[in-house]
């Protein structure tokens, strides 16, 4: 490589440039350097056929500056250039990606084109990740645009198709892909987007990957998965459900072989009514329920009866029909009464002793809630949301990523698998409760207290008081934690609100001036204003005032969840209590030495 200063009109675009094809960038920030002092920094040029000519590699932008300024009449002095040796077109790519992607970020069909363009060169997919700090699964994910018609990718680049769009095209076929067109080009037909456009592809009914109890790799069924490699679905839905009964059968032989009484497969798409059964162990006649989704999800509910059945036991009721005749068991070493003084006992000399070691008291808890116990019944926060969209962005928000990082390390610590969606125990998934308290015995408290801290916030409930009062306590920044997105807008309907929002983030002139506008105005300006696009001046860091902590509604209407738990909470806090009298002294134990020892942190 040398350096040589080349006149403009020896210049030209080269074809391997990121930023080739399209119209002109965007250079209104280089232009008044440009002016003034023309280009300092040097292009990346290489030979072309005509001799003394070369094309530009990378630095399209600061030559489309340079052009402006000769239009306007101002002097042009030839450019600084770097030239690269003939022949390399993968080092001119890759010299032309890494300046793009340092400066503004290019579209994804741009990524693709130089990515597929490497590969074809001779990169490897980690070759690419590495020269340009992506992760391999990134590269992976903008190469699989190369699954999609020429004519969806170039309606993609345009901004006339969404990228959530995009995602499920991806997964479609070509015929497929041929027939969304056919339907994207018939103003009188409906085309389907988005979400939407998932059903469409799977004719109602998409089955994730994920739902199998059976192994998919054995079965070779069929998969596609998505542009983001985030889920994955069965493109037979019948071969699905041959496999996913049989493995339902295989489950329910081996609960029945485990001594439970019966198992129950309920018809699909009908729902387990929790206030209907009551909690019933093994040997009192619990039976397994098992739910089966239209979704191919597959829930076992371990140890109920019905509550008619509940009563029937409680009043120690023979069998339903009265004719079965009672087998009489052996009879055991101590009566049922001496059974119950011995248990009864042992479990006053345990708490007894138990009451003086908190430590060991926290780590039983904690391995009851994991591993749970016939008095014990601890439900994981399932999450669940009304629409696609909106459990995507929980999904892949920075606070869910950031509390996964931290459960793969108390799962890592506590030797279960780190792709165990939990720590805590869910049912067919519960580990023993011996070696994980004795685990949790080995452990010092800082790093107890960390898995407490996991285990707490997968079974906190959603909308709660107590997340209300835990966020107020903690002094939780949604800022740090949130920012607006695409699902977040699409559910904003109300104009009043959406004034009151325009009026936080764009100044009251703005809400003021654009008051009579319509819904899908007024957002704009929002979100123009966060982004600080379109000649909007940046808005500082927002959240809105329902997911601040406290919360507050924007009208006299209220209606907001988060606002009502609140205001309940404030009203709980209010209320007049009674002094506790003060503990004394000799009540509570000094820490033992060993315990006392543990300062040790989880290393997240």
């Amino acid at each position: 490589m040398k350096l040589d200063f080349i006149d403009v009109d020896h210049l030209s675009i080269a074809a391997t440039n990121m930023r080739g094809k399209g119209k002109d960038p965007d250079v209104s920030d280089l232009l008044p350097s440009v002016r003034a002092r023309g280009v300092l920094v040097p292009l990346l040029v290489r030979p072309n056929c005509a001799a003394g000519h070369y094309e530009i590699v990378a630095g399209r932008r600061r030559f489309t500056a340079v052009g402006v300024v000769a239009r306007e009449g101002g002097a042009v002095k030839p450019i600084p250039c770097a030239i690269l040796d003939e022949g390399d077109d993968a080092d001119a790519l890759e010299a032309s990606m890494l300046e793009n992607l340092a400066r503004v970020q290019p579209d994804e069909v741009s990524q693709w084109e130089a990515f597929v363009a490497l590969v074809k060169a001779g990169r490897s997919v980690d070759e690419v990740a590495d020269s340009f700090g992506f992760e391999p699964s990134a590269v992976k994910r903008i190469l699989a645009l190369g699954n999609l018609l020429p004519r969806i990718r170039s309606l993609y680049r345009r901004g006339e198709i969404d990228a959530g769009t995009v995602r499920y095209l991806t997964l479609a076929s070509k015929s497929q892909q041929k027939a969304w067109l056919a339907l994207f080009d018939d103003e009188s037909a409906y085309c389907p987007t988005g979400h939407q456009l998932k059903a469409w592809l799977f004719g109602g009914t998409a089955i994730p990957v994920r739902h199998a109890l059976f192994d998919v790799e054995e079965t070779k069924l069929a998969i596609v998965s998505d542009l983001f490699g985030e889920d994955s679905f069965f493109a037979d839905s019948d071969a699905f459900w041959s496999a996913q009964l049989a493995a339902i059968e295989a489950r329910k032989a081996d609960y029945l072989e485990a001594g439970w009484s019966d198992v129950v497969v309920m018809p699909r798409g009908d729902w387990f009514r929790s206030w209907d059964h009551v909690h019933a162990g093994k040997r009192k006649g619990g039976r397994i329920f098992v739910e089966v989704r239209d979704s191919g999800e597959v829930s076992f509910h371990e140890g109920y009866v019905t509550a008619k059945e509940a009563k029937r036991l409680a009043g120690g009721g023979g069998s339903d029909d009265g004719n079965t005749p009672a087998v009489k068991p052996a009879r055991p070493e101590v009566s049922g009464p001496l059974n119950a003084y011995i248990d009864l006992h042992r479990h006053a000399a345990v708490r007894a002793d138990l009451a003086s070691h908190g430590g060991v008291a926290l780590r039983a808890m904690l391995a009851h809630v994991i591993a749970g116990a016939d008095l014990w019944r601890v439900d994981i926060e399932s999450q669940r949301a009304p629409k696609e969209d909106i459990a995507e962005s929980v999904e892949t928000c920075p606070a869910e990523t950031t509390f996964d990082i931290k459960r793969r390390a108390v799962l890592a610590v506590l030797g279960f698998d780190e792709d165990t969606p939990t720590v805590t125990g869910r049912p067919l998934h519960r580990p023993p409760f011996a070696p994980l308290f004795e685990r949790l015995l080995d452990l010092p408290d800082p790093v107890v207290l960390e898995i407490v801290a996991i285990v707490m916030g997968e079974t906190l409930q959603a909308g709660s008081e107590a997340v209300e009062m835990i966020g107020v306590q903690l002094g939780t920044d949604m800022m740090q934690h949130w920012q607006a997105d695409a699902a977040f807008f699409d559910q904003l309907r109300d104009r009043e609100v959406l004034l009151a929002i325009t009026r936080e983030v764009a100044g009251a002139e703005v809400a003021a001036a654009n008051a009579g506008e319509k819904a899908k105005a007024l957002k704009s300006i929002i979100a123009d204003s966060l982004a600080g696009a379109n000649g909007r001046t940046k808005a500082e860091p927002w959240v809105p005032k329902w997911m601040a902590f406290p919360p507050t509604a924007y009208t006299a209407r209220g209606g907001v969840g988060s606002v009502k738990m609140a205001g309940r909470v404030r009203h709980a806090l209010s209320a007049p209590t009674t002094e506790p009298e003060p503990v004394p002294a000799t009540a509570c134990s000094e820490p033992d030495s060993e315990e006392a020892a543990y300062d040790t942190p989880l290393a997240a």
